[in-house]
């Protein structure tokens, strides 16, 4: 028995594969972890200040005098992470701005985004920081001596 499957409903599974494929070279071409934990830093550091919440019938807001200065930290962190993923020549200065905004929001935005912001960030920024595109090999420090040919 020979089954004809039509050939339409075969092009999204080839076009998803083929994407997913594309994906995965454009994400091996940068630092994307470390853009990722980056931009997540700066989300629950820009939430805080500004959230309502009700706990139980009691309002309970996070708002500071220093809301701006979240405003201000969440936007960077965010734009430092998508510099990461479009810009990874960029990936030290970025992973140490990330590092340092993150330091930063600890006391300026409520503890860094209750701590959320604060170790995403800085993961985010080791991470960058360490990163090294693929095929790179580390610069050697000083005189390179051989064991083997020195006597």
């Amino acid at each position: 028995m020979i089954i004809k499957f039509p050939v339409r409903s075969l092009r999204p599974r080839v076009t998803a594969t083929r994407a997913r494929h594309e994906f995965g070279i454009w994400r091996r071409e940068r630092p994307f972890w470390a853009g990722l934990f980056t931009v997540t830093a700066g989300l629950p550091i820009l939430y805080w200040p500004y959230a309502k919440l009700d706990l139980g019938g009691i309002p309970l807001a996070l708002s500071t005098t220093s809301g701006a200065g979240a405003l201000i930290i969440g936007v960077l962190l965010i734009t430092l992470g998508l510099a990461l993923w479009y810009q990874p020549h960029l990936r030290v200065f970025s992973g140490i701005a990330t590092l340092v905004l993150t330091l930063v929001s600890f006391p300026v935005a409520n503890f860094g985004g209750l701590f959320l912001g604060l170790i995403t960030g800085l993961i985010g920024g080791s991470l960058a920081c360490s990163w090294m595109p693929q095929g790179a090999e580390p610069q050697k420090r000083g005189p390179h001596r051989d064991p083997e040919t020195d006597t």
